[in-house]
């Protein structure tokens, strides 16, 4: 069997799919920092860690999202 080739994606998109996965890093990122300074002082208050996760999710997907526009075909 032949296999058909995927249509490629055009530049624009690609770097669209660039720009929004780097806008999802950065909850990620201010939830790390903000991690980060709540062990060193020890207190975490326990109500922000549905926040922290969703931060953490939205960076996840950022990663994703940089990972498939750089799978160009």
């Amino acid at each position: 069997m032949s296999e058909t080739p995927s249509p490629s994606r055009s530049g624009v998109v690609t770097a669209l799919m660039v720009m929004v996965g780097v806008i999802l890093l950065l909850p990620g990122i201010c939830a790390l920092i903000f991690v980060s300074d709540s062990i060193q002082s020890a207190h975490l208050d326990i109500r922000v860690v549905p926040a922290l996760v969703l931060a953490l999710l939205a960076a996840s997907a950022g990663v994703m999202l940089i990972r498939a526009a750089r799978r160009k075909s």
